[in-house]
């Protein structure tokens, strides 16, 4: 027996309000990743000097650098117009992350594209108020080190793993199918 049109309309109301309430709290964690780095970036900018480097073991120590670039440093040389393009970059991502967020998928996908624009705006606020990303983790060994990074850098890291996750998960099910 099918259910008649008022249920079956009942019912896709009720699941784009349960879908809605979703999407706000995956924005949520989103806010979390912008609070943690900035509230991070503030204490290391209030308690270090640029440049400065403070070891905690043989292979981890805080630093304070500032990154004009972008990851790796990518376009850190340019005049000054790299500021703009990456602000223009991430505000057109940003847009279409919360798209993306909005249109929902599996916890894997959302907490991927929700991590990847808290870090994403968390970077952008920086490049905003003091035209560059302040970066402070740095890894190394002997002579060899990992560039500096931030708690931003590292959500959209852990993002782009959930994403990856994700599209073996959806291949898994499909070829399944």
């Amino acid at each position: 027996m099918k259910p008649s049109s008022t249920m079956a309309g009942a019912h896709a109301t009720s699941a784009g309000i349960a879908h809605a309430a979703l999407w706000w709290r995956w924005l949520a964690l989103s806010l979390v990743v912008i609070v943690a780095d900035q509230v991070s970036k503030h204490a290391i900018v209030a308690a270090m000097q640029p440049g400065e480097s403070r070891p905690y073991t043989s292979f981890f120590s805080l630093v304070l650098a500032f990154n004009s670039g972008a990851a790796f440093s990518f376009l850190a040389d340019a005049q000054g117009w790299q500021r703009w393009f990456f602000v223009a970059i991430a505000m057109a991502a940003g847009v279409l992350l919360v798209w993306l967020l909005r249109r929902g998928g599996s916890a894997w996908f959302c907490c991927g594209v929700a991590l990847i624009l808290g870090g994403a705006i968390g970077n952008l606020y920086d490049r905003l108020v003091i035209g560059k990303v302040v970066d402070f983790l740095l890894f190394h060994y002997a002579q060899w080190s990992w560039p500096a990074f931030n708690v931003a850098d590292s959500a959209i890291t852990a993002g782009a793993f959930a994403l990856i996750v994700d599209s073996f998960r959806t291949r898994h099910r499909q070829e399944d199918a």
